[in-house]
């Protein structure tokens, strides 16, 4: 893998300086179909594999695997199913042969695409961030559900001061 270094200035000079691709790989050293993905891709994009991975052992019980998985997510955390058991549950219960790494491997792969993902917000200090929201409350004894205004407001010194006012 070559560095970002090169890399850009590869891109500099044959876009920027008009250097041809032929002259680009004899300055630089690297092959002339180096020269050309360099070219044709702003960063650097990693390795790709061609085909996805063959799991002959695995294929027949993908199937049983995301069963468990999907039921795991009702269960409270201490007691949904590790890698390891769902191995043994698969080795015991249907005769399944293969290893516990190619289990664990998928396990792994399907939680982090099943995760959610969070991105913090931020704003400059004495700039507020405001949103409208609904829930439920009591008030005199019967359930309502109350809409409401809630402003996030960043002060000096990094502190926050969050407010919620109701919403008439």
């Amino acid at each position: 893998m070559y560095q970002v270094d090169i890399y850009r200035r590869v891109r500099l000079a044959c876009h920027h300086d008009g250097l041809s691709k032929r002259e680009a790989a004899r300055r630089f050293g690297i092959d002339r179909k180096t020269v050309d993905k360099m070219l044709q891709h702003s960063v650097p994009p990693g390795y790709r594999r061609s085909k996805p991975i063959k799991r002959p052992k695995l294929g027949p019980y993908i199937s049983l695997i995301d069963a468990i998985l999907e039921e795991d997510k009702t269960r409270p955390r201490k007691q949904r199913h590790t890698a390891k058991r769902i191995y043994e549950r698969l080795r015991d219960e249907h005769g399944f042969d293969g290893g516990k790494t190619i289990v664990k491997d998928y396990v792994r792969k399907h939680r982090q695409h099943s995760q959610e993902v969070f991105v913090p917000l931020t704003h400059a200090p004495g700039h507020a961030q405001v949103d409208f929201g609904e829930a439920l409350a009591v008030i005199g004894g019967v359930e309502l559900k109350v809409h409401f205004l809630a402003m996030d407001l960043r002060l000096r010194g990094g502190r926050l001061w969050p407010t919620a006012t109701p919403a008439s």
